[in-house]
């Protein structure tokens, strides 16, 4: 049965600070194998919400169905800790700083997607929250199912 994703938005400075966090009922390493994918982990882990992503290098293009376009930058991986980060550098939504990341943490029957994005400026937040939240129902849908997220061969980071 889907939850609605826990949803705890903060304000600090200026810069928002959000989190959404839901369960998700996939061992840790199939979830985690999808959203460590850097290049195509958007695709396979919310097709439909995600109509595209293209990557070079540290940098991806991800397109939405909304059309919204988002330049992500990589900044790291951890495999050990399951947690991937990354930062908007640019799109059609140009904040003056971003930092995101996406963490899977074990928990009883599955794992839990733990997925946090710091904005600035503040004005920003309410937009990316609603995105997240929408991603959200998506992911969860998708990683449960064994849909396309699952299937496909995963990229490395770069």
């Amino acid at each position: 049965m889907f939850k609605t994703p826990l949803v705890v938005p903060r304000q600090a400075r200026g810069m928002a600070l959000l989190r959404t966090e839901f369960p998700i009922a996939a061992t840790p390493a199939d979830a985690w194998a999808v959203i460590r994918d850097f290049a195509a982990g958007p695709l396979r882990m919310a097709p439909g919400f995600v109509v595209g992503c293209e990557a070079d290098g540290d940098v991806r293009v991800v397109t939405f169905a909304d059309g919204v376009v988002a330049h992500e930058r990589f900044v790291a991986l951890d495999d050990r800790e399951r947690r991937i980060t990354y930062a908007v550098v640019g799109g059609s939504v140009r904040p003056d700083q971003d930092t995101a990341e996406m963490r899977v943490v074990p928990a009883d029957g599955g794992c839990r997607l733990i997925w946090t994005h710091d904005v600035r400026p503040d004005e920003l937040g309410p937009a990316f929250q609603a995105a997240m939240d929408r991603g959200a129902k998506v992911i969860k849908r998708t990683l449960e199912g064994g849909g396309a997220g699952l299937t496909g061969a995963p990229r490395s980071a770069p």
